[in-house]
C-alpha cells in the first residue's frame, strides 16, 4: 500500500509540473501577441501614410465635416439648411408647392427694377434670392433687428401680409433720396430709433413695392395691396398664429455699392382664394381638361345605340300561382288600348308614350319626359 501511495503522489507531482509548464507557455504567447499588437499600433501611429488598403476606409472626420454633415455651419444665414438639419426642417413645413408664385415673384422683380429706378434716379438691380415656406413664429424670431416691418392688406382677399426692410436697405434708400454721394457706403448709426423722415421715406418705397406686387398678381387675379402701418417691433406685427405656414420671398436690392434686402411674407390663408390658380404649372392651365377630347367623347356618346323597352303592362303575382301555369293559361292586365305606356332604359323610366301602329309595325308616340327622382341628402 505504501508503494502504491508513493507511485500516485509521484504521478500527481509530474502532472502538476506539466500543467505549470503549459500555463507558462500560454502566458508567454499572450504577452508576445500583446507586444506585437502594441508595436503595430505604434508603427501605424508613427507612419499613417503607410497604412494598408484594409484601413484606408476607416477615416476620422474633422470638426468642419461633422458640422457640415449635421447642418450646423457657422456661416449659414438660415435661408438654406443642409445635412441632417435639412431633413429635420423639411418635415416641419410640409405644404403644397405653388408653381405660379415663382412666375409672380419673377414678374415682381422686373417691375421693381423699373419703379425703384424711377424713385431713386439711380441704377437699381433687384434679384430674387429664394421663395420658401416657413412658420410664421419661426420667421418673426429670426428677423435681424433693427428693421422696418410694413403691414399691408389685400383688399379683395380680405387678409394681410408683411414686408420687412432691413437696416442696410433703409439707410441706403435714405442716403440716395436725400442726395448722398455715389460710391460711398451708407453710414449706419446704431442704438437709435428711426426718425420720422426715415420712416416716411421707407413708407414711400413700400407703397411703390406694394403697387408692383399688385401688378404682378394682376394676370392671375386682380388684387390691391394697400399699406396699413409701419412697425419696428416684431411683437406688434402679428398676422396669424405662430404655427401657421407662410410663403417667404427674399429679394436683394443693389444700388451700386449700397443695397439691402426686402422680404415679403404672405400667409397661406391670404392666398387661399386663389390657391387653384397658383397650383397651375403655366398661365391659363385647365388642370388636365381637354376640350377636344370632351367634344369627341360627346359626339361618340350621341352616336351610341341605346335599347328602350316599352312596358305594356306590369303585374305582381305569387310564386305558387306562377308555378301552376300551363300552356294556354291567360294573364289579365289592366292596361287598355288608349292608356299610356312607360318607356324604360334598363331599370330607369324615361318617357310616357302612347301605343299605335305605323306601316304594319307597332309604334310609340312620346308624350312626356319622366324626370329622375331627386336623391335624398341626409
Amino acid at each position: 500500500m505504501a508503494d502504491e501511495t508513493e507511485e500516485m503522489s509521484a504521478e500527481e507531482a509530474a502532472m502538476m509540473a506539466e500543467w505549470e509548464n503549459m500555463a507558462d507557455d500560454a502566458g508567454d504567447d499572450s504577452s508576445d501577441t500583446a507586444n506585437s499588437s502594441n508595436d503595430d499600433d505604434d508603427f501605424l501611429a508613427a507612419n499613417p501614410e503607410d497604412i494598408g488598403d484594409d484601413t484606408t476606409d476607416a477615416r476620422i472626420l474633422n470638426q468642419d465635416e461633422i458640422d457640415s454633415l449635421l447642418g450646423f455651419d457657422d456661416d449659414d444665414d438660415g435661408s438654406q439648411k443642409s445635412g441632417v438639419m435639412a431633413l429635420i426642417n423639411s418635415a416641419l413645413v410640409n405644404y403644397e408647392r405653388l408653381p405660379m408664385l415663382d412666375i409672380v415673384f419673377d414678374r415682381l422683380v422686373r417691375l421693381m427694377s423699373t419703379s425703384l429706378r424711377n424713385l431713386t434716379s439711380d441704377n437699381v438691380e433687384v434679384s430674387l434670392d429664394q421663395v420658401s415656406t416657413v412658420r410664421f413664429g419661426d420667421y418673426m424670431n429670426s428677423i435681424p433687428l433693427p428693421a422696418m416691418l410694413a403691414m399691408f392688406k389685400a383688399e379683395e382677399w380680405d387678409n394681410n401680409g408683411l414686408m420687412v426692410v432691413d437696416s442696410a436697405l433703409i439707410y441706403s434708400v435714405v442716403d440716395v433720396l436725400l442726395g448722398g454721394r455715389k460710391g460711398t457706403p451708407a453710414i449706419r448709426v446704431e442704438g437709435r430709433p428711426y426718425t420720422t423722415i426715415e420712416t416716411r421715406l421707407i413708407e414711400r418705397m413700400s407703397a411703390v413695392v406694394l403697387a408692383d406686387l399688385s401688378s404682378a398678381f394682376d394676370p392671375l387675379s386682380p388684387v390691391n395691396f394697400s399699406l396699413d402701418r409701419m412697425e419696428t417691433n416684431p411683437r406688434f406685427a402679428t398676422l396669424t398664429q405662430s404655427s401657421n405656414a407662410c410663403v417667404l420671398a427674399r429679394l436683394r436690392v443693389d444700388m451700386g455699392d449700397r443695397g439691402g434686402r426686402v422680404e415679403i411674407l404672405i400667409p397661406y390663408a391670404t392666398l387661399e382664394p386663389i390657391r387653384e390658380l397658383l397650383l397651375q404649372m403655366f398661365m391659363g392651365e385647365k388642370f388636365g381638361r381637354d376640350s377636344i377630347w370632351e367634344t369627341h367623347l360627346t359626339n361618340e356618346l350621341y352616336g351610341t345605340d341605346v335599347a328602350l323597352q316599352a312596358m305594356l303592362g306590369e303585374k305582381v303575382l305569387p310564386l305558387d300561382e306562377i308555378l301552376n301555369w300551363d300552356i294556354g293559361s291567360t294573364v289579365v292586365f289592366n292596361t287598355r288600348p288608349g292608356d299610356r305606356v312607360e318607356v324604360r332604359c334598363g331599370d330607369f323610366p324615361m318617357f310616357n308614350a302612347t301605343m299605335g301602329q305605323k306601316q304594319d309595325n307597332l309604334a310609340m308616340k312620346i308624350n312626356t319626359y319622366i324626370k329622375p327622382p331627386m336623391e335624398e341628402t341626409s
